[in-house]
């Protein structure tokens, strides 16, 4: 069964405005329920971690000070692909990312390219 893309959208939406809400239980609320059969995060280039090791690293070492916008967000199926930009504002940086996500049954599937 493929995800409804109105399902897809929520997730999307909702993690990005939970980060952008600084709301840690909201946004940890939207992985553990699209990926509470299984969760995979990679970092293109790094070596396999745990998700939600990944997660909670992301969230302690760059939510305070970090900004997301979402650039553009096209879905196919069960997959989407994101261009996000990351303010950095106090430092005047931007780190644009490319974010694939893989939905499944109860699963998620997210690749991270970062222009850094």
């Amino acid at each position: 069964m493929t995800l409804a893309k109105a399902e897809i959208e929520r997730f999307l939406h909702g993690q990005l405005d939970s980060w952008n809400a600084h709301d840690r239980e909201a946004f940890f609320d939207f992985y553990r329920e699209f990926g509470r059969n299984g969760l995979t995060i990679d970092y293109v280039g790094k070596p396999r971690r745990d998700a939600m090791e990944i997660l909670e690293t992301m969230w302690s070492d760059h939510n305070a000070r970090m900004r997301l916008e979402a650039v553009k967000a096209v879905i196919n199926g069960h997959e989407a692909a994101c261009h996000h930009r990351n303010h950095i504002d106090a430092a005047n940086v931007v780190i644009e990312t490319m974010e694939l996500y893989d939905f499944g049954e109860g699963t998620l599937s997210i690749r991270y390219f970062i222009d850094a």
